[in-house]
């Protein structure tokens, strides 16, 4: 039965992501009381803490169970393409700041600011993400290059220390009033000691204890790992989301929640967009090209969700474009997925 229930979730995993927020929506009790748990506090060496709270710790164990699927044989192809490396990691931060600038000049006639802001701040936190883990399996889905695909996710995780400050930075610049200063000052203070504990140090930790560990127990250990995360995943979202839907579900506002899902849908179809042309522009083959499109079009919205709502929780409207964009990311990558398969030219 439980196999059955995994086998289930992993072929139905997108529908099983909207179930969750739908669940917060109607029934957010259990998530407010999972976010009130805590286990002490982390004091990074600039003098930031951090409260390490359940969800940090359900997303820091999604990353390290990520760093212990890495193998070993892919981890010596990592420097392999520095070339598109270096751009893939370089897009992933400059076209989604690009795009929000752009998106900053288009509403300053809109009928409310505030909206203008969160919106301005949930693009802020997907811009400023690393590339998530979940791109790999996709790409390799679709016959992509997984060596690529795994560098882009590791060094933008490993960079993300310096990226998200200069992603939150850029768009505070591009905000106004409190949201600016909510920005500028998690990017200055909230991010070094948040991305450690969460991000860096689980996945790093990963990677070395598939070293340390005997190939016998990895292999054993690999699909529990799968099947653990995928709860994990989906646990983590449903605590997030309820912060905001519940609100949202009672009074929607509706040309807000439009306005949402064209605007994510169209930084979400550019990214994967862009990793086609770059592709082209470097005279890639088709592999190297699915895993570009994958790795510019997925971020870590689990990430952006767990910083939004402990550093943001006097906006919690600013998750809606993060999870607006965490449900049309997987819609893309399985139209691209499907085009790759049958137009490989795309």
């Amino acid at each position: 039965m439980v196999e059955s229930l995994f086998k289930f979730i992993h072929n139905k995993f997108f529908h099983c992501i909207i179930l969750s927020y739908a669940i917060a929506g109607f029934f957010p009790q259990f998530g407010f009381w999972i976010r009130k748990i805590e286990f002490g506090s982390f004091l990074f060496f600039d003098g930031s803490t951090v409260k390490i709270s359940l969800p940090i710790m359900m997303l820091s164990a999604l990353l390290l169970n990520a760093g212990l699927g890495i193998q070993k044989e892919e981890i010596a192809n990592l420097f392999k393409y520095p070339k598109l490396l270096i751009f893939g990691l370089t897009a992933n931060l400059i076209i989604p700041v690009g795009f929000t600038y752009f998106i900053s000049l288009s509403l300053q006639l809109w009928h409310n600011p505030d909206e203008v802001q969160n919106i301005l701040v949930g693009l802020a936190l997907i811009a400023s993400m690393p590339i998530a883990a979940s791109s790999t399996a996709w790409a390799q889905k679709s016959n992509g290059n997984l060596a690529l695909s795994l560098s882009l996710v590791l060094f933008s995780t490993l960079l993300s220390p310096v990226t998200t400050p200069i992603g939150l930075h850029s768009i505070g610049w591009m905000a106004n009033g409190d949201y600016a200063e909510d920005l500028h000052e998690i990017a200055w203070q909230g991010t070094g000691a948040f991305l450690f504990i969460s991000v860096l140090f689980p996945t790093s930790l990963g990677v070395l204890l598939h070293f340390i560990f005997p190939e016998k127990i990895t292999k054993a250990i690999k699909r529990p790992i799968k099947d653990i995360n995928l709860i994990n995943l989906l646990m983590l979202n449903y605590v997030n989301a309820s912060i905001v839907l519940p609100q949202v579900f009672v009074n929607p506002d509706w040309d807000f929640l439009i306005a949402i899902v064209i605007i994510t849908g169209s930084l979400c179809v550019l990214a994967f967009f862009s990793g086609s042309v770059i592709a082209g522009l470097l005279d890639s083959p088709s592999s190297e090209k699915s895993s570009l499109m994958f790795g510019l079009g997925m971020n870590n919205n689990g990430t952006g969700l767990v910083l939004a709502s402990l550093s943001l929780s006097d906006h919690p409207t600013v998750m809606l474009p993060i999870i607006c964009y965490n449900l049309i990311q997987h819609i893309i990558a399985g139209y691209v997925d499907y085009k790759l398969a049958y137009i490989p030219d795309i």
